[in-house]
């Protein structure tokens, strides 16, 4: 009796071990980047505890397995199972993925996730990516970005012209409009265009991350406000295939995890910026903000962007069809209910 009964524990045992998951996913991100990569190594570790190890997720540095421009096509094709993300890595794909990224001129944190939660923007998202075979889960959403770092001042607009430049998404159409040679890149290799010289300047994200990088060391203008992206959207992406492959209670988890980091998020992004911005400026950096002339070009470059984007591309406008409208309705509640 006693040996049938330790026989059938271990069966339970080995049983229980044989549902175990591990997805392996690659960040695009760094883990030492706060909010921006770290949030990734915080979902593991989330979803480990909350299914007491049936599910665990392997986070991988950027170009651990493939490189950060090749991510969207290994996870699509099922070469990796996951990845930390931002849809706006896509757009060489996927001309509309900037929008589900970040919008120059465009909606706050309360906004964006409003329309993406509540106005229609995941739905669109997960029609235009079903061909792709990609599963996305909004994980983790930021703060307005600074404008850039920039080695020399920038008066007008006469002065970007030729300048080589690190910029993400829509933002570098804009720049390109202006004059500037700008790149759009993974932060692991801006941070190597700055030190190698191939790129004299740079946005990566606000003061918390930009004073853990030390981009001051590369330039000393800095510049505000952060025109091109007020709000980035960062999320968890998967092989369709692999996410269908889990139970129904894996995924509801990663949801719910996925939910709570855009709120923590959203909160510590506020919360940590005052203390780098005050050590960037007693060490010797210039904070600017743009003025009404450069602001009225990168506004003026963006209505040409935007015109020609939804020209060429139907789900481009679709999508921003879809935002501008839920902008438009927002605005009447946003008047009424928030203090100017």
């Amino acid at each position: 009796m006693r040996k049938s009964l330790a026989t059938a524990a271990a069966c339970f045992v080995v049983a229980a071990g044989a549902h175990a998951e591990n997805l392996v996913m690659q960040s695009v991100y760094p883990s030492s980047l706060p909010l921006l990569g770290d949030t990734g190594v915080k979902l593991t570790e989330q979803v480990a505890k909350l299914t007491d190890g049936d599910l665990t997720i392997e986070f991988n540095e950027p170009g651990a397995i493939v490189g950060g421009n090749e991510m969207w096509d290994a996870i699509s094709t099922g070469a990796v199972d996951a990845g930390w993300y931002s849809p706006g890595f896509a757009q060489g794909i996927i001309p509309s993925a900037a929008i589900f990224t970040a919008v120059p001129f465009g909606p706050d944190v309360r906004e964006y996730t409003a329309w993406w939660y509540y106005g229609g923007g995941k739905e669109i998202w997960a029609d235009i990516t079903k061909p792709y075979n990609i599963h996305t889960e909004l994980c983790a959403i930021l703060v307005p970005e600074a404008s850039g770092w920039f080695a020399n001042e920038i008066d007008s607009p006469e002065d970007l012209k030729g300048v080589k430049m690190r910029i993400f998404g829509l933002g570098a159409a804009v720049m390109q409009k202006l004059g500037v040679e700008a790149q759009s890149m993974p932060v692991a290799d801006t941070m190597t265009g700055l030190r190698l010289g191939t790129i004299d300047a740079a946005e990566i994200s606000f003061p918390l991350i930009d004073k853990a990088l030390g981009m001051n060391e590369h330039a000393n203008h800095y510049y505000f406000p952060g025109w091109h992206q007020q709000t980035s959207l960062i999320t968890f992406i998967a092989n369709q295939d692999v996410w269908d492959g889990l139970s129904d209670t894996h995924r509801e988890i990663i949801k719910t995890a996925c939910a709570a980091n855009v709120a923590y998020t959203a909160a510590e992004g506020e919360a940590k910026q005052l203390e780098p911005l005050a050590a960037l400026k007693a060490e010797g950096v210039q904070v600017h903000m743009w003025n009404d002339e450069m602001m009225a070009a990168f506004r003026g470059a963006w209505d040409e962007v935007v015109a020609e984007q939804t020209a060429k591309d139907p789900d481009f406008a679709r999508a921003w069809t879809s935002l501008s409208d839920f902008r438009e309705k927002y605005k009447d509640w946003a008047a009424i209910g928030y203090l100017k």
